[in-house]
Formats: structure tokens, C-alpha cells, sequence
């Protein structure tokens, strides 16, 4: 493994303080599920060859379902893919008809990330490099850059909006090539689904459509065939707490998004779409509940359906499922390692005595649910190495009868209504359940 990076260190450091996830250097942590990674991989390196790929990441609530998303994130990005990730919230949805899917695409588009722009914002790098790339083999071709430019997108007119995409790549390329900003900023805006009405487009960029709630998935599809004119493998589309689906009072409004779900798994599992990969994660709730889960989509249900013949023992990671396996107490004291030797880079350090005596506790509090679940066990201990590492003198033995921590009973599950909203509602994995000393 790669040494660890003082950038990485940090950011490792200062998101487990604050409860989150970590988006960069969680290879340094990561422990246990090496069979659902290496599936994973396998599924970045079908999308890097130009298939296509589709996974529903299942688990409970503080599980590590983020956890696991961000860290094929990362691994997609080494395979040279570039990625869209967002979480669904009331205001971004798949499907919608009051600009929410808009809004899914928008905030998408926002976090597009690469390996050398991992925390998002790639967009205009992405379209720099392709006309400066195509720029470079119209001099070679003694051509004009925008006709070169037109000879790549060419083929983008057998996707729905493609026309009008290649349009505003050339408007792109022609502020560039004339210095107009204003241009160029109007281009990035279509681009990020920025622009609410057709009627400023047109006079922005003289295009006819725009992103909107109608063709968030072709403009996913069109996205992939243009990373791959600009020099990358691929697009993978990582998209969690789905279960904000599940939570829709309106029937109409999940089974209009289910049927968006239904349409991207047939897509992706009859060869209609290559070139790119969605991750998708929910709870089980979301997954297997008959009345307002993926499962009461009759379609859905048959196609997600676990394999009838794995048994306790058995697997079959091949299906678009994937169970995330429960950590076991090893597992978590691996984990806890791990964190460690990030935090006290400079060699100060707790014993391994310290570790099992912070589980054992953990476990005395709140049973199983301390390594199943453990995203209030992994806050509880950063919490306690923070007070360790800023005050010195105190040590572990005098904390850790003090430790009050509660198992997590999951986020609000309380439904939300179709109406649109000014603010999504966070109800992200990543924010983990703060703990105290008595």
C-alpha cells in the first residue's frame, strides 16, 4: 500500500472528527469485504472496457454503506473513470416533474470528480482537456479545430439531445478560441444542468433543449460517451440514500422513480448502455419491503431477486445486489488499528490493551451492535483519541469507564411528502451519531 499522504492524513483526520466519511485515503483504513471489492473491481474494468455495470450496495444503516461507495470511488478513479456521486434527497430524485431530477443532475454534475480533481469540480478540466486535445490534432491535420471537434461528437446525434450537446461543446471551444468568458461559463452551465428554462439557453447558446427532468439519464449516457472523447475510461454514477425513495408518501412519485431504476437495469443488463456504471445505495427496507421497496415493483422484484440456490456458507456476488457482510470483531479491531496509526502518525500511540478494553466496553454498553453497526463505536473512539492527543497527561484508562455511547437505531424514518422544498433534508449515512462523556 501506498504511504500515507499528509493531505490524506488530514482529511482522514479531520472527517472522522466531524462524523463524516472521508473521501480521500480510505484504502489506509479500509478492512474486511475483500470479496464485495474485488467484484467491484471487476465491474470498473467492464465499464473501462466500454460495458456497462450496476450494483445495488445493500446495508443497515451504520454499516458502512458510504464507507464502501466512496471507496470505489476512489478505485474507480485509478481505473482512469470519472465520477458523478450525489446523495437523493426530497429535492433530487431520478424521476420528477417539479425539478427535482434536475436537481439530482445538478448536484451531480457539481461533484464530478477525477484523480487529479478528486473532490469534485471537474467539469471544465474535463471539456479543457478534450478541445485542447482536439485543438492539438487539428494542427496536426492542418484542419479547423471546430471542424475536428465536430467529426468526434459526430456520432453523438444517435443519442437522444446529442445534437444539441456537440452544439454546446463547439460554444465552448469558441469562447475559448476567442477569449469570450461569458461564453464559455454559459457552455459549463448547460453542461451542469444549470439552466432552468429553454428560453435562456437559446439565447445564451442558441441551443433548442436544456438538461431537465425528462432526460437526466440520456444526458448520464451522453456524459459517459464524452469522457471517453476526452481521454478517460469511462463515467461511474454513485448515487446513496436511495432509501429517501422509499420514504415518498406519493405511490405515483416511487413508481415513476422505480420505473427510471428499471429502465437504467434494463438498460445496463441488455448491452444499451456502455461506458458506464451506477452504484446505488439503500437499506434493506429499501430493497426488500413488498409494499414500498424496490420489491413492489413486480419488475424490479424479479430482477433484483437474490439467487434461490445460495445457502449459509455460499455466495454469488454475480447478481446486481450486493449485501454488505457484517464486520466482524476482528474486523472492527483491525479498523481501530488502522485509525490509530493515522491519527498518531508521529508515534504516540494507545496499546492494543487500550483497543480491547475500548470494545469491551462498547460491547457491555450496546452488544453486537457495536462491531455490526459500528459507526457510533468508530466516533466514540476518534472522539477519545482527540481528547488523548490535546491533552496530555490524560490517558485512556481514564476515559473510557466515562464513555456513553448508544447503538444507532438508524436515521428518521419518518415519510416525506411529494411536495417540492427549498432545502433537501439530510439524512445521510455519513453523519454518524454523537456520543459524550459522562
Amino acid at each position: 500500500m501506498a504511504a500515507l499522504k499528509r493531505r490524506e492524513r488530514d482529511t482522514i483526520i479531520q472527517a472522522l472528527r466531524a462524523g463524516v466519511v472521508p473521501k480521500l485515503g480510505l484504502q489506509h483504513i479500509q478492512v474486511g469485504r475483500a470479496r464485495e471489492i474485488e467484484e467491484l473491481v471487476k465491474d470498473m474494468e467492464r465499464v473501462a472496457d466500454g460495458g456497462a455495470a450496476i450494483r445495488f450496495i445493500i446495508g443497515e444503516y451504520g454499516s458502512g454503506k458510504t464507507f464502501f461507495l466512496n471507496l470505489i470511488r476512489l478505485v474507480a478513479m485509478e481505473k482512469g473513470l470519472v465520477v458523478l456521486s450525489a446523495d437523493l434527497a426530497p429535492d433530487r430524485r431520478l424521476h420528477a416533474t417539479g425539478g427535482q431530477a434536475r436537481g439530482l443532475y445538478a448536484e451531480l454534475a457539481h461533484n464530478l470528480a477525477t484523480r487529479t480533481k478528486p473532490g469534485g469540480g471537474a467539469m471544465a478540466s474535463i471539456v479543457e482537456r478534450f478541445v485542447t486535445q482536439s485543438h492539438k490534432e487539428a494542427q496536426e491535420r492542418d484542419l479547423a479545430t471546430g471542424i475536428v471537434i465536430r467529426e468526434k461528437l459526430a456520432h453523438f446525434e444517435e443519442f437522444t439531445g446529442g445534437f444539441d450537446f456537440a452544439e454546446v461543446i463547439g460554444k465552448y471551444w469558441e469562447g475559448h478560441e476567442t477569449g469570450d468568458e461569458d461564453l464559455k461559463t454559459a457552455a459549463l452551465r448547460w453542461l451542469r444542468a444549470e439552466y432552468s428554462t429553454r428560453t435562456d439557453a437559446r439565447k445564451s447558446l442558441g441551443v433548442r433543449t436544456i438538461i431537465d427532468d425528462a432526460n437526466v439519464y440520456d444526458a448520464l449516457k451522453l456524459m459517459a460517451a464524452f469522457v471517453r472523447e476526452a481521454g478517460y475510461k469511462g463515467l461511474l454514477v454513485s448515487l446513496d440514500e436511495m432509501v429517501n425513495l422509499y420514504k415518498l408518501t406519493s405511490s405515483q412519485a416511487r413508481n415513476a422513480n422505480f420505473e427510471q431504476i428499471l429502465r437504467i437495469l434494463n438498460d445496463v443488463l441488455q448491452g444499451g448502455a456502455g461506458s458506464i456504471g451506477f452504484l446505488m445505495g439503500g437499506t434493506p427496507e429499501l430493497l426488500m419491503d413488498t409494499r414500498r421497496g424496490l420489491y413492489s415493483y413486480e419488475a424490479l422484484h424479479t430482477r433484483l431477486a437474490e439467487n434461490t440456490f445460495v445457502r449459509e456458507g455460499l455466495v454469488d456476488m454475480t447478481g446486481p445486489v450486493i449485501r454488505l457482510a457484517n464486520l466482524t470483531p476482528e474486523d472492527l479491531f483491525v479498523l481501530l488499528q488502522n485509525i490509530r496509526e493515522v491519527m498518531f502518525e508521529d508515534g504516540h500511540s494507545l496499546p492494543d490493551e487500550a483497543l480491547v478494553a475500548f470494545m469491551d466496553h462498547c460491547s457491555r454498553r450496546i452488544g453486537e451492535a457495536y462491531f455490526r453497526t459500528p459507526r457510533n463505536t468508530v466516533k466514540a473512539f476518534v472522539d477519545m483519541l482527540s481528547v488523548i492527543d490535546q491533552n496530555p497527561g490524560t490517558t485512556w484508562r481514564d476515559l473510557i469507564g466515562d464513555l456513553a455511547i448508544e447503538p444507532d437505531t438508524g436515521d428518521d424514518m419518518s415519510d416525506i411528502s411529494d411536495e417540492p422544498v427549498a432545502a433537501p433534508v439530510s439524512n445521510s449515512d455519513d453523519d454518524l451519531a454523537s456520543f459524550k462523556l459522562s
